[in-house]
């Protein structure tokens, strides 16, 4: 064998009896293999030697004594980090510089924890639960209330408007009559049981009813025509004794002049003017 065949690639001397690497199939000098190819260390900015372990994570190495946290020095050597802004921490220096901590709990969220984040506050998904019941909201619809997270249920029962109707909570829009709330499909006349949510109503003893039903079962009568008296329309009646009228049907049961304001008499149940009350 050609003794000197067996050289570096680079500076061409012999390689027998000294320490080599070998690139891409060829022996180098470890000298020239250092300076060719050798990665820098990101700690110490020095080659990293062939015969040092080289710690790399994604484009970057390190020599054993250099992988260490950049806050705390301590090594992390087969130990879990996180990096920031290509800086790498232990999990504890990360956590107290950068993780955000638990809504609920006030302690830190780990990295690779699984976390849930809303408005811009973050919790443990252990400590994302409803403050009523306790049980975990996970992707389930909830309501905010102050500072808490209520599962739909909960809120319902809790803070809801219950409808006077069926004492259900009405979680949409509803309709407001004398002060308590309903939904809009059990507002319903009490006579009929139509719906009043679009409809013009009156009521009595705190009951709705439509003008149809009102008009049939509590209207006062009229004294002059056989129609009701209801309170729509401006709901002006004119009432003497036991007697009630609409002011256009309080006229002179003889000439028909509007008596509304005016003086009149009465005999056998009708009223006149004063004039015509004189001539009978």
């Amino acid at each position: 064998m050609d003794n000197t065949a067996f050289v570096c690639q680079y500076c061409k001397e012999s390689l027998y009896g000294k320490k080599y690497t070998v690139k891409d199939d060829n022996p180098y000098c470890v000298k020239c293999f250092e300076s060719l190819f050798a990665n820098i260390c990101e700690g110490c900015k020095k080659p990293i030697e062939c015969d040092s372990k080289d710690f790399a994570y994604k484009e970057s190495h390190w020599h054993e004594a250099c992988f260490k946290c950049v806050k705390c020095s301590c090594s992390l050597v087969e130990k879990p980090f996180a990096a920031k802004d290509d800086l790498l921490l232990c999990i504890e220096c990360y956590s107290n510089e950068y993780s955000s901590k638990c809504f609920n709990c006030k302690a830190t969220i780990m990295p690779g924890s699984r976390k849930m984040e809303y408005k811009g506050c973050n919790w443990h998904e252990t400590c994302f639960i409803c403050q009523s019941c306790q049980q975990p909201l996970g992707t389930k619809p909830f309501i905010p209330k102050l500072s808490s997270l209520y599962c739909v249920p909960c809120f319902e029962n809790q803070f809801a408007n219950q409808c006077k109707s069926c004492k259900k909570a009405i979680t949409t829009a509803g309709i407001t009559f004398h002060d308590q709330p309903w939904h809009s499909e059990c507002f319903v006349c009490a006579g009929c049981k139509r719906n009043l949510a679009e409809e013009k109503f009156t009521s009595k003893d705190e009951e709705p009813y439509c003008l149809d039903c009102f008009s049939n079962l509590h209207a006062k009568k009229c004294s002059g025509c056989p129609k009701p008296i209801v309170g729509q329309g401006g709901g002006k009646y004119i009432s003497f004794e036991d007697r009630q009228w609409h002011s256009d049907c309080f006229i002179c049961a003889k000439c028909t002049i509007s008596l509304v304001g005016q003086k009149f008499l009465t005999q056998h149940n009708e009223i006149y003017c004063p004039k015509c009350g004189h001539d009978i």
